[in-house]
């Protein structure tokens, strides 16, 4: 029975990509040197439909994906039980150090953090917040999150 049940609330391939794009908070785990999770919560934009965020190259999250690649990302939401709907992804966080990918990730995070008009990845930035955004950008490295498993649930579907 437990199966049936996880079979109906389960996303697909295509509610799973929509669910991502429709979304920005995600809750990022890394293992610690002695096993422990590290769990964060990173403001995140899809990079050719995965999820990426930066982060500072000195954050414990890149120093624990350098010994460790291992990553698991989780995005939920809903407050009531038959509202809960999530997408858990288990794989391997890929630091990027690459300007172009970072700088189209930042653009949308760094606007969104800012609190202004997000724009979709590649779309023009007023230069002027383009040119602050990529003077912040020169600490970080962009994260990617190359998923092996991907799990969903959408209690919306019972």
């Amino acid at each position: 029975m437990a199966g049936s049940k996880r079979d109906k609330i389960k996303m697909t391939p295509d509610e799973v990509a929509s669910y991502l794009a429709d979304n920005f908070k995600v809750q990022v785990a890394t293992i610690g040197k002695d096993g422990e999770p590290h769990l964060v919560a990173m403001f995140y934009a899809l990079l050719d439909g995965k999820i990426a965020f930066t982060t500072y190259k000195s954050s414990q999250k890149v120093v624990n994906l350098r010994r460790n690649p291992t990553m698991t990302c989780l995005v939920e939401d809903g407050v009531e039980y038959n509202e809960l709907r999530g997408v858990a992804l288990y794989g391997r966080g890929l630091i990027v150090e690459d300007p172009g990918p970072r700088s189209k990730v930042g653009m949308v995070v760094g606007s969104r953090m800012a609190g202004l008009p997000v724009p979709e990845i590649g779309e023009p930035v007023d230069p002027v917040i383009a040119e602050g955004i990529e003077q912040a950008l020169a600490k970080r490295v962009l994260i990617v999150m190359e998923p092996d498993r991907i799990v969903s649930w959408d209690h919306r579907k019972v």
